[in-house]
């Protein structure tokens, strides 16, 4: 299976890793050892038939012990791991995952990514996590087909009108560049679109221009790859049962495959965040929730933006494949499935027939589910915990992938030196203080 996805990190589409450009070297650890990626390979792997490419990354046997174990094999569970490596030199460290590399949400997602939020703290990860898109594909030497081709709000109410131009009044000052456009700009952008639908028109939009979308299995690959040469283990199957301590410290984790000692650890695994945090002797303010998304067959190129409309809550993008990506809002119960239901195609699909009645006709292709993390106010978590050398990452909602690098950048930064100006906001204090970083206007459906 590795095999495919070294063909597939030079061979795709999108911001390309395919012109020599220099893999990241470190100082340390045996990163000269990973192979590099470029047309040349590509070239030279087909006069041999493709029989030397290496696996992606290394499948070892836990060790009894690490400098940093991180529980979660996702997308923020592996850029914290990177960037613990690149950052600081910590590279004795273990990424457990109960299942396969990027199962959960990181490969169940719709792969938008957008830094157009409200709050200073929140625009801040945000943008940052944008910003590192652009340059990943170099930066890993592996192709996440990141595309900034738009991201556009649609607003379909005047409470909506009134709060994306506060926003877009925010993030001028956040140095976050978007712009209020009125539906003539809208339907230039986006042909297909009918303004004057039936229950709610379109009034303008927020648009950001350099958000966009990547491919959201490549960015987990990238990571896995790069941890894997810089010396890290990756360890899938292996589920954690318990969480040890001694004097207030963790001192190890207790797993399907044996116990693993360590001396910080990260709890970065989303939907089960609440189980791994009593596990370690706290309780998180957040609750599970499944969000559920379709693609549709694939179709001639008809939109080369990302649609959200919050009012009727559905968005839509069309992936390089042509397939028409469609999502909306959360279930209204708490669950743990990752199964696709009736009543949320006929929802979803209902609200964007309004908006682009052309895609009626269409078939769906499939439907999946994942599950998200839900904190009060939409906002996340990265944050000490209240036992010594524990940290924790939750609290995305559904709007985890867009954040991926930044989080990992904040993250690696509070675990490696005990704080980060990125995630000082998102700190577990503020349930209790009172300090909320509300985003139920910005997050719209909680994106």
């Amino acid at each position: 299976m590795s095999q495919y996805r070294d063909i597939a990190a030079v061979c795709g589409g999108g911001n390309l890793g395919l012109h020599g450009i220099p893999a990241a070297r470190h100082e340390t650890g045996s990163d000269s050892h990973m192979k590099h990626y470029s047309a040349f390979a590509v070239a030279r792997e087909a006069l041999r038939y493709h029989t030397g490419w290496e696996r992606a990354w290394r499948s070892p046997e836990p060790k009894k012990r690490y400098d940093v174990v991180i529980v979660g094999a996702g997308g923020h569970g592996l850029a914290t791991a990177y960037y613990l490596g690149k950052n600081y030199g910590i590279q004795n460290v273990a990424v457990i995952e109960k299942g396969w590399l990027g199962g959960g949400n990181t490969g169940r997602n719709t792969t938008i990514i957008r830094s157009n939020y409200l709050q200073d703290p929140s625009a801040a990860i945000y943008e940052k996590a944008r910003s590192l898109y652009e340059t990943m594909s170099q930066d890993l030497n592996y192709n996440v087909m990141f595309s900034p081709r738009g991201v556009m709000m649609l607003a379909q109410t005047q409470h909506e009108v009134r709060g994306y131009k506060r926003t877009a009044h925010a993030n001028a000052l956040q140095g976050v560049k978007t712009e209020w456009i009125d539906p003539a700009r809208v339907k230039q952008l986006v042909p297909i679109i009918n303004l004057h639908g039936p229950r709610y028109p379109v009034l303008g939009a927020l648009w950001q221009e350099r958000g966009g979308t990547a491919r959201h299995d490549a960015v987990a690959w990238g990571y896995a790859r790069a941890c894997s040469a810089m010396g890290m283990d990756i360890i899938q199957q292996c589920e954690v049962t318990g969480v040890r301590s001694d004097a207030g410290q963790v001192v190890g984790v207790d797993t399907t495959r044996g116990p693993i000692d360590c001396g910080k650890l990260g709890i970065v695994v989303a939907g089960h965040s609440g189980q791994l945090a009593e596990m370690a002797g706290f309780r998180l303010p957040v609750e599970a929730l499944a969000l559920q998304a379709l693609v549709s067959e694939p179709i001639k190129p008809c939109m080369d933006v990302v649609v959200m409309a919050n009012t009727v809550h559905g968005y839509m993008s069309q992936s390089d494949k042509g397939e028409m990506v469609i999502g909306g809002g959360t279930d209204g119960f708490n669950n743990f499935t990752q199964r696709g239901s009736f009543h949320h195609i006929e929802e979803t699909v209902r609200a964007l027939n309004e908006t682009f009645p052309m895609i009626s006709r269409l078939k769906m292709l499939r439907q999946w589910g994942g599950i998200v993390d839900m904190t009060g106010d939409r906002s996340p978590i990265l944050s000490k915990t209240p036992l010594g050398g524990c940290f924790i990452n939750c609290g995305w909602g559904t709007g985890g992938f867009k954040a991926i690098p930044g989080s990992g950048w904040g993250m690696a930064q509070l675990m490696a030196t005990g704080h980060s100006p990125l995630t000082e906001a998102f700190s577990l204090d503020r349930f209790k203080e009172g300090r909320f970083i509300d985003e139920s206007v910005a997050a719209g459906v909680a994106h």
